[in-house]
Formats: structure tokens, C-alpha cells, sequence
């Protein structure tokens, strides 16, 4: 389903919490709302910074799950493409529209490896890997299809999850995968993981630099052996300025940054500010539903409307009213002043954004105050 831009369009019953042109005030709560200005702007800032560096950007799909945001990024900022974690939500995004996707990810079951071979016939498909086996039954697959399914090898430059210690035990997938039919060769993933939320940039900086000569040192010895890198990926929201500027990563794979988080307004510049290139553009829209207390108000966005798994969501544009806690219907919002009234509206800053995007069905585009488009959550709940 592409994006809905007028009432004749919507699907009846589809939990559909807006109609286009109406008021914002009178969204369905609670709701997923995009501030359309400050979405667009920040596509922009990341287009210029990749055309200014000559590099790409293969903007991550897993924040916000919507094949209609994955083309106006590659349409509005000159994307390459997308990545995505799950086959399914690749599948999702390739029949959406989007033509060259990667599974920034490790794809071992056999299952899972057929139907991403069904997908390179759709579309680009590159996969990551990090075990020799894997090859195999990747080949396998790709040959059966008659497709060819493009493998970067996956390095732990400092997230300790996936992916093989730099140098040599790249450079030997690397050579498995080249003498493997069905594959090509297309060169690493590299993406530090455990820093994009560091605060203090001299931290953070320094966790990249480390990554950043590892990549450096693995494809010089590739060189060695002919095989030459066509991507170079990684970097996301907290440190694509440093990859950026590094002249060995070429494609950034940032997402948070069209949306922004509470987190990553917690994640400081050289300066200590608050990163502030990108600006909150995805909030929780929630109503005050219970006023039983003066110092206390209920609103309808709890546990289920969100996660909380970096911290409590953050009321945008206010200071007299917090929120701090959460069960599953109901948020609390402190309220000393006695201000808030029944069915008094609120925008959260998620937390984090992109698990609080797959709990969401539509995302409800909004400017100078009217519902201008709805956008499905194309892979909404999509784990597999």
C-alpha cells in the first residue's frame, strides 16, 4: 500500500486514526505523528553531507519500516538504496518499490536464505556474513534460483554482536565468497554499533577512530589479494560525521536521524550541545484521559504505545509537565501547577524511535497544523 493522500483511499476498519485534512487536535490517540517540516529537513541535511563528502547513503529502513519514507529518501536525499534487519521487512520494502536493499544483517536458515535468493530477483540484494558455512548454503540457494546475492563480510569493529575480528579472517570469507557461484564478493560491514549513543563526543569519537583503522588496515590487505571493496558500510546517526570524513567508509547507513529520539537528544557535539542538525520530527500524540489528581494527569500512551528501553519518553515544547512513568494503557504525566485538563493533547519524544514505530500501523503526516498524508508501517511487526 503506497501512501494515502486522500479519504477515497483509506481502508475502512485498517485502524486508521486520521483522515486526511482534518485538524491535527482531532487525530485518534494514541497516534504516530511526523512533523512533515522538520522530517523533510532532515532528509535534506543528510543528502547535502553525503553529496558534500561523495559518498552514498543507504538509509536504514529498520527506524521507520515504511517503503513510502524508504523512496523519499532515496527520491528527496539521494539514497542509493536501503537497509533493512529482517528478510521479511526486505521483502516488504523490494514490493513497496525499493530496488536495491541490504540485509545488514546475517541470514543462516535455509528457509529464510531461499526466500532471499527469490528476492534477488526482484531487486539488488547484498547480504552480510560471518561464518564459512553460511557461504555454502548461500551459494547453494543463489544457484537454484539462478540469481546472484551480493555478501559483505560483517566485521566486529566494537559492538560485540555479530561479524569476525578485522584483518585475515576477512580476508578469508572475503576469498570464499569470491570462488563461490551464485555470489559476488562486495565488501565489509562495518557498522559500531554500541557508539551511537555514547554522550560525550571524545568517547564516542575515539570508539570510531579505532573501527574506522581496522576497516582501513582490512582493505589494504584485501588489496593484497585483488579483491577489491565496492561498499564500505556502516555509520549511523551518532558518528556518520566521523566515518563520513574518514575517506575509507563510502556508504552511511544512518535512520534515526529523519526521526530523532529522546536518547540522541542526549548524545552531545564537540561543542557539548545537543546534536542539533537534525531536528524531532516523529512524536507520540497523546490525550489527557484521567484528572483526578491535582498534581497528576493520566494520558492514553503507556507501554504499549511505545518503547522505553533508553529511558522514559520526553513531552515536546514543555517544562511545567513531565512524564515520568508508565503501565501498559496508561502514562503519568507530574503536573504541579494543576494545567492539564481532560483531553488536553501532547506530543512525546519517543525514547527510542524505531521499536516504538512497529507498534504502529500508520504514521500520520502533519503540517501547519492538518493531516496532509498517511503513511502505512509497510513492515510493521516483520521479525523474520
Amino acid at each position: 500500500m503506497n501512501a494515502i493522500t486522500k479519504n477515497s483511499d483509506l481502508v475502512v476498519g485498517y485502524n486508521v486514526p486520521a483522515e486526511i485534512g482534518m485538524d491535527a487536535k482531532d487525530v485518534a490517540t494514541p497516534a504516530l505523528i511526523i512533523d512533515l517540516d522538520a522530517f523533510e529537513k532532515n532528509v535534506k541535511v543528510m543528502g547535502d553531507f553525503i553529496k558534500e563528502k561523495g559518498i552514498r547513503h543507504r538509509a536504514h529502513a529498520k527506524t521507520h519500516k515504511s517503503a513510502d519514507i524508504a523512496l523519499y529518501q532515496i527520491k528527496h536525499g539521494g539514497a542509493c538504496g536501503v537497509c533493512c534487519q529482517k528478510v521479511s521487512e526486505a521483502e516488504a520494502i523490494v514490493d513497496g518499490g525499493v530496488k536495491d536493499v541490504l540485509v545488514s544483517n546475517q541470514v543462516v536458515d535455509l528457509k529464510k536464505i531461499e526466500r532471499l535468493a527469490g528476492l534477488a530477483k526482484r531487486a539488488r540484494t547484498i547480504v552480510c556474513v560471518d561464518d564459512m558455512n553460511n557461504v555454502d548454503d548461500l551459494s547453494a540457494a543463489a544457484v537454484k534460483a539462478g540469481v546472484t546475492i551480493e555478501c559483505l563480510v560483517e566485521i566486529d569493529c566494537g559492538a560485540g554482536r555479530c561479524g569476525v575480528q578485522w584483518g585475515q579472517p576477512v580476508v578469508d570469507l572475503a576469498k570464499k565468497i569470491a570462488g563461490c557461484d551464485g555470489l559476488t564478493f562486495s565488501g565489509i560491514q562495518a557498522y559500531q554499533g554500541a557508539a551511537q549513543h555514547v554522550h560525550d563526543f571524545n568517547v564516542r569519537k575515539g570508539q570510531i577512530e579505532t573501527a574506522v583503522q581496522q576497516v582501513r588496515d582490512t582493505v589494504a590487505m584485501l588489496k593484497t589479494q585483488d579483491l577489491e571493496c565496492d561498499i564500505v558500510g556502516g555509520a549511523g546517526t551518532g558518528s556518520y560525521y566521523f566515518e563520513g570524513a574518514s575517506a575509507v567508509y563510502n556508504e552511511m547507513q544512518c535512520g534515526s536521524y529523519i526521526f530523532m529520539d529522546a536518547d540522541y537528544q542526549r548524545v552531545l557535539d564537540k561543542s557539548g550541545n545537543f546534536i542539533s542538525e537534525f531536528e524531532n520530527a516523529l512524536f507520540i500524540w497523546t490525550s489527557v484521559m484521567s484528572k483526578t489528581k491535582k498534581d497528576k494527569a493520566i494520558c492514553d500512551a503507556g507501554l504499549k504505545a511505545q518503547s522505553v528501553d533508553s529511558g522514559l519518553p520526553v513531552i515536546f515544547g514543555r517544562t511545567d509537565v513531565e512524564y515520568i512513568k508508565c503501565s501498559d494503557e496508561h502514562g503519568v504525566i507530574s503536573d504541579p501547577d494543576n494545567i492539564l485538563k481532560l483531553n488536553d493533547k501532547l506530543k512525546l519524544i519517543p525514547g527510542h524511535c524505531d521499536p516504538t514505530c512497529n507498534v504502529y500501523d500508520w504514521y500520520v503526516g502533519i503540517r501547519n497544523g492538518k493531516v496532509e498524508c498517511l503513511w502505512p508501517v509497510t513492515a510493521r511487526g516483520l521479525a523474520f
